[in-house]
C-alpha cells in the first residue's frame, strides 16, 4: 500500500506529482530544489545556499512521513553545472551523521525554475 506524502513546510510540486510517495517501509521523495517554501522563491543565488535549502526541504518531508535524514540510503544530486560539484559537496557533507548514503551526482542541461541543484532521495525505516 502506498501513502502519498505532503508537508506545507516544503515546496508544493511544480508538476503532476507528490513531494513524496511511502511504500511501506521505503520513502521515495522527488527532487527537491533550493525553494523557500514560505517565498516560493529561491533561498539564495549560490548553489551552496540552494544546498542548504535543500536539505531543509528534504528534511521537512522525512519528518512528515516520520522518517529521518539518517534513514536515506540513496540520493540523486542533479546539478546545472558539474563546476558547482565541490561547492554542493561541502554543504552535502555535513548533512548526514556517520555512513553516507549511497550517491549519483548528474550535470543536466536545466534544472526547473533554473535552479542550481536538485537532489531526490530514497529512504527506508528499518
Amino acid at each position: 500500500m502506498k501513502k502519498i506524502i505532503a508537508t506545507k513546510n516544503a515546496p508544493a510540486a511544480l508538476g503532476p506529482y507528490s513531494q513524496a510517495v511511502q511504500a511501506e517501509n521505503t520513502l521515495f521523495a522527488s527532487g527537491q530544489l533550493g525553494i523557500d517554501p514560505s517565498t516560493g522563491e529561491f533561498a539564495a543565488a549560490d548553489v551552496q545556499g540552494q544546498t542548504v535549502q535543500v536539505f531543509k526541504n528534504i528534511s521537512a518531508i522525512l519528518s512528515e512521513a516520520g522518517f529521518e535524514m539518517s534513514d536515506i540510503v540513496k540520493t540523486t544530486v542533479f546539478l546545472a553545472d558539474m563546476g558547482d560539484f565541490a561547492a554542493m559537496n561541502e554543504i552535502y557533507a555535513t548533512q548526514f551523521e556517520g555512513a553516507f548514503p549511497a550517491r549519483s551526482t548528474i550535470a543536466v542541461k536545466t534544472l526547473p525554475k533554473n535552479g542550481l541543484v536538485e537532489i531526490e532521495i530514497i529512504a527506508i525505516k528499518a
